[in-house]
């Protein structure tokens, strides 16, 4: 059941200074929800949704240029629109790309050394149960995993599944996550990270009325998930959803960092540590380049990138940036607006 409530709140707060970087926005192409991975050998992955298509596209240039449009596969009432969109990660055995239908259903897609793509793999070991279509996919090594929100017990649970095939064939499904209060927060895109042997699951939980962030973590690859911690100290009591569901990167000390908003402002923190304020928006999300958290969200309609030395850069209109650094002194930034691609590489 899903309820949709847009929570527009004002907060008092500003230590950045803002430069203005509309000269590097760059429309790209014609589409919606995009998201980027960059493999080990250094090339930048793209996928995103038009009408019922999923095309991808790649670079080898750091994300100055890309190739044409490459079509993966057609998937009848694909979902790209309000954070459900295609999934993208890279791993050693390839690219892996995951979409949902409006019907509940994921899918898989896996491309071979010769460039083809795969005729789609269903990822949910039952029929329709992924009807909010809010999904997250990440890869490491050998090691894929895909979460989502599932309702095949008839509330909103974290699943995820795993792969060690390149997403040619998926685990089993797995119970990451159920809410003592019956439900996690029911229109919020969870977020997932695999490093090494270590699954790290974020997704906002529906806990005694409150719409908190909470990290869920596995040490054995995805088969057993501990208990789930809150992040932050403060809470946001809602009858509602936020539809916003934050972002989530490992560091060099191979520990979580977080970036979620409460309340309209934008929070960031390193697990079991207090939260810092960094802006007021939504649609937030983290890279770490060369050691240094770089941030991005939604302000005013506008989409923003927050640099390590504190400068603010908004980069043009359009809603759920992407990051992801290039080098070590640039970070590429996707966005969606108005269904067009948008990019910027900014320098850090």
């Amino acid at each position: 059941m899903r309820k949709y409530f847009l929570i527009f709140t004002i907060a008092s707060m500003a230590f950045s200074c803002l430069e203005n970087s509309n000269s590097n926005n760059d429309e790209i192409f014609a589409g919606q929800m995009p998201n980027l991975v960059k493999d080990s050998k250094g090339n930048v992955h793209l996928v995103y949704g038009s009408g019922d298509s999923i095309f991808y596209n790649y670079s080898l240039d750091n994300g100055r240029s890309f190739s044409p449009p490459i079509l993966v596969g057609i998937l009848p009432k694909l979902a790209a629109s309000h954070m459900r969109g295609p999934q993208i990660a890279a791993g050693s055995n390839g690219v892996i790309i995951t979409a949902c239908n409006n019907i509940g259903n994921i899918f898989s897609y896996s491309k071979d050394q010769s460039g083809n793509w795969s005729e789609p793999v269903r990822v949910n070991d039952i029929d329709s149960i992924a009807k909010e279509n809010l999904m997250a996919l990440s890869a490491n090594s050998n090691n894929a995993f895909a979460v989502w929100l599932d309702l095949r017990d008839g509330h909103n649970r974290i699943y995820g599944a795993k792969s060690t095939d390149g997403g040619k064939s998926w685990s089993k499904n797995i119970l990451v996550y159920a809410s003592p209060d019956t439900t996690v927060c029911e229109c919020c895109k969870p977020s997932v990270i695999v490093n090494g042997n270590n699954v790290f699951v974020m997704f906002r939980n529906w806990l005694n009325g409150n719409r908190d962030l909470y990290l869920v973590q596995s040490k054995d690859g995805g088969n057993i998930f501990g208990q789930a911690q809150k992040l932050g100290t403060g809470s946001w009591p809602l009858n509602g959803c936020p539809m916003d569901g934050g972002g989530l990167a490992i560091n060099d000390k191979d520990i979580p960092e977080t970036v979620w908003n409460r309340k309209g402002v934008i929070y960031a923190c390193e697990l079991g540590k207090e939260e810092k304020k960094l802006g007021e928006g939504r649609n937030c999300t983290i890279e770490l380049v060369n050691g240094k958290n770089v941030y991005a969200w939604v302000e005013d309609g506008n989409v923003v990138v927050l640099k390590p030395q504190g400068i603010k850069s908004k980069l043009g209109k359009g809603q759920l940036p992407v990051l992801k650094g290039v080098d070590k002194e640039h970070v590429l930034c996707i966005w969606e607006n108005d269904k067009k691609i948008h990019k910027a590489i900014i320098e850090i």
